[in-house]
C-alpha cells in the first residue's frame, strides 16, 4: 500500500450535544442528570474525517461546554494546514497553546488520532501497537438507598458483569453498610471496587477502609481530597487495600509527583482529565517505571471517547483495569455503531480509526 507523504488538515468543526442520563447519577460531591458534550470533526484534504469528544467538569477539569467551544475557536486555525503525519507535533502545538482545558484538548487529540489511524488504514489499537481487541470493564453503582444499590448490583451481575465499582461518600457508617450489603448480595466471586470521590479525611478513610477490608475490596479510589497528597500517602501506608489516585492525577506531571511520593498503589487515567491519548500514554509510562499499575476511567462520555479509551487499554499492558461504562448509563448515545458490551467485555470496532461515527450530531446543527 502506498501512502501520500503529505496530507493536510483543511477543516476543523465542532458542535454541542446534550447527553441525557437514564437516571440521576450521584457521587460524593454531586448529582448528574446528564452533560453537554462537545464533538469535534477534523477533515483532511483527501476527505478523510476524524471525530473527537469532550466532556468537561467544573469540579475536576474546570471546564464547561462554553469554555470548551471558546477553546476550539481559538485553536482551530492552528490545525488547518498541518500534515496529519506530524501527529506529535500537532498535539504538542495544541497542548502548548493554553494551560489547562484538558477535556477540550482531549477532543482534538481523539479526532487527530482517529483520522491518523484512518490514513494508515487500521483500527486505532493497532496503530498504537496493540494486539488485544477486547477489554473488560466494571460497572459503577451510583449512590442511592442501599436496597436500590443492591438491586442494581445484582442486575448487572446477572447480565454477566464480574466487576463492580461502588460509589460511597454518604457517612462513614453508611458507606461501610453499603459495601457490606452489596457484598452479601453478589457474593464473593464478583470483584468489588470502592470509590469515595474525595469524601473522607485521612483518618476517617483509614477507619472505613479497615472496616470494609473483610469484604475483599480490590482497591479504594480517591479516599481524600485531591490536593491532600500527604493524606493520600497516609491512607496508603495504614491500610491493606490498594489505594488509587483519581482526582489527584490529571496530567503526567501529577503522576510523577504521586509516584515520587509513593502516595498510591494505582492511578486512574481519564482522557478528559489528562488531555487525550498522548498525555495518557505519558502517564502510563511514568507509572510503569515506578511499578504502579493503571486504570482507564471515564466521565459522562458517549461511545466515541469510550471506544478511544478502550483502544488505549487494548494497546497498553500497564492498564490493567477499565472503568468504561458511561454509554450504559445514557439514553441518547449518538454513536453509529454504539459500542458493544458483552457480559462486561467491550468489543473494539474493526473499522479504521476509533471505529465510531457521530456525523449525525453535526447534521443536526
Amino acid at each position: 500500500m502506498r501512502y501520500n507523504l503529505y496530507v493536510k488538515i483543511v477543516k476543523v468543526e465542532w458542535t454541542t450535544y446534550q447527553v441525557k442520563n437514564k437516571e440521576p447519577f450521584r457521587i460524593a460531591y454531586g448529582v448528574s442528570l446528564g452533560s453537554t458534550n462537545v464533538f469535534v470533526k477534523v477533515v483532511l484534504e483527501d476527505g478523510t474525517i476524524g471525530y473527537g469528544e469532550a466532556c468537561g467538569s467544573r469540579k475536576v477539569t474546570g471546564e464547561t461546554a462554553r469554555t470548551i467551544t471558546c477553546f476550539m475557536k481559538d485553536v482551530a486555525n492552528l490545525l488547518v494546514g498541518e500534515d496529519i503525519y506530524n501527529l506529535t507535533k500537532i498535539i504538542e502545538k495544541v497542548c502548548g497553546f493554553m494551560k489547562g482545558n484538558t477535556a477540550a484538548k482531549a477532543a482534538i487529540d481523539l479526532a487527530l488520532h482517529d483520522v491518523w489511524a484512518k490514513v494508515y488504514g487500521v483500527p486505532l489499537f493497532k496503530a498504537l501497537g496493540g494486539k488485544v481487541k477486547n477489554v473488560e470493564t466494571d460497572y459503577t453503582i451510583g449512590i442511592k438507598d442501599i436496597s436500590s444499590m443492591c438491586k442494581e448490583a445484582k442486575d448487572f451481575v446477572e447480565k454477566g458483569f464480574t466487576k463492580l465499582k461502588i460509589k460511597v461518600g454518604v457517612t462513614p457508617q453508611e458507606d461501610i453498610e453499603i459495601v457490606k450489603k452489596i457484598r452479601e448480595e453478589v457474593g464473593y466471586d464478583i470483584e468489588l471496587r470502592v470509590d469515595a470521590n474525595q469524601a473522607w479525611d485521612p483518618k476517617t478513610a483509614v477507619k472505613v477502609i479497615n472496616a470494609i477490608t473483610r469484604y475483599e475490596i480490590e482497591f479504594v479510589e480517591q479516599p481524600v481530597p485531591w490536593w491532600d497528597l500527604n493524606g493520600l500517602k497516609y491512607v496508603k501506608d495504614h491500610v491493606d487495600v490498594k489505594i488509587m489516585a483519581d482526582e489527584s492525577v490529571l496530567t503526567s506531571k501529577d503522576a510523577l509527583k504521586v509516584v515520587k511520593m509513593e502516595a498510591v498503589d494505582l492511578i486512574n487515567i481519564k482522557l478528559m482529565k489528562c488531555g487525550g491519548l498522548r498525555e495518557a500514554m505519558k502517564i502510563t509510562s511514568i507509572a510503569e517505571a515506578a511499578g504502579v499499575k493503571c486504570m482507564v476511567g471515564c466521565m459522562n462520555e458517549t461511545s466515541l471517547s469510550i471506544a478511544a479509551a478502550a483502544h488505549l487499554a487494548a494497546a497498553t499492558p500497564n492498564i490493567v483495569y477499565c472503568d468504561l461504562d458511561s454509554p450504559l448509563m445514557i439514553v441518547n448515545d449518538p454513536a453509529k455503531p454504539p459500542l458493544k458490551y458483552i457480559k462486561g467485555v467491550i468489543e473494539l470496532p474493526e473499522n479504521k480509526g476509533i471505529g465510531i461515527d457521530v456525523e449525525n450530531v453535526f447534521k443536526k446543527q
